[in-house]
C-alpha cells in the first residue's frame, strides 16, 4: 500500500514537472523555435486545430519560423491566427510561405518574461508540494487506521520528502536555464 502511494506521488510529481516544462517552452526567448506556434489554433472546416496540423512548421533561420500550409487556401487564416495570438508576432506571406520573424526582446520585456517564468516555476513547486501533502495525509490516515506502523509511516514520509526535494531541485535547474536563456541577447 505504501509503495503504491509513493509510485502515484512520483508519477504526479513527474507530470507536474512535465507541465512546467511545457509552460516554460511557451515563454518566448529571442530565438525562434517551432514549438512557439503549438498553442496557436486556426479554424479548419469549422473546428479549431493547431497550426502544425494544417501546415508544415519549420525554422528558416535562428530568428525566423516558416509556415507552409498544406492547402493554399489556408494561408490567410493561418496568418491571421498567428497575428491574433497574444505572442506578439507579425507574420508576412511570401507566396505560399508564411514567414514569422521573431522580434528582438527589449530589456524591459526580458524582465517581464523572467517574472512570468518565476511565477510558472513557483506554481510547479506548489504542485509538487501538494502531491507531497496528499501522500503524507494518506500515510497519516493509514497510521490512524492501524494499517501501518509508526516507523513505516515515518520512513514513507521521509521517502516522499526526498522525492519532493529532488523534483524541486529539477524545477530550480529548469528555471535557471530559462532565465539564462531569456537574458542572452
Amino acid at each position: 500500500m505504501i509503495n503504491e502511494i509513493q509510485k502515484t506521488a512520483e508519477s504526479k510529481m513527474q507530470r507536474s514537472f512535465e507541465v512546467l516544462k511545457e509552460n516554460l517552452a511557451k515563454v518566448r526567448t529571442g530565438r525562434a523555435h517551432t514549438g512557439l506556434l503549438d498553442q496557436v489554433e486556426v479554424e479548419y472546416y469549422g473546428s479549431p486545430v493547431p497550426v502544425s496540423q494544417v501546415a508544415n512548421v519549420t525554422l528558416i533561420d535562428a530568428r525566423t519560423i516558416g509556415v507552409k500550409p498544406f492547402e493554399s487556401n489556408m494561408a490567410a487564416p493561418i496568418e491571421k491566427a498567428i497575428r491574433d495570438s497574444n505572442l506578439g508576432l507579425n507574420p508576412a506571406s511570401v507566396g505560399d510561405l508564411i514567414r514569422v520573424p521573431m522580434p528582438m526582446l527589449t530589456e524591459e520585456r526580458r524582465k517581464d518574461l523572467i517574472k512570468v517564468v518565476r511565477g510558472e516555476a513557483e506554481e510547479g513547486r506548489v504542485a509538487i508540494r501538494n502531491v507531497r501533502r496528499d501522500a503524507n495525509n494518506d500515510f497519516k490516515r493509514m497510521l490512524k487506521d492501524k494499517e501501518v506502523s509508526e516507523d513505516d509511516a515515518r520512513r514513507a514520509e521521509e521517502q516522499i520528502q526526498k522525492l519532493t526535494d529532488k523534483y524541486i531541485a529539477e524545477v530550480d535547474k529548469l528555471l535557471a536555464v530559462k532565465e539564462e536563456d531569456l537574458m542572452a541577447i
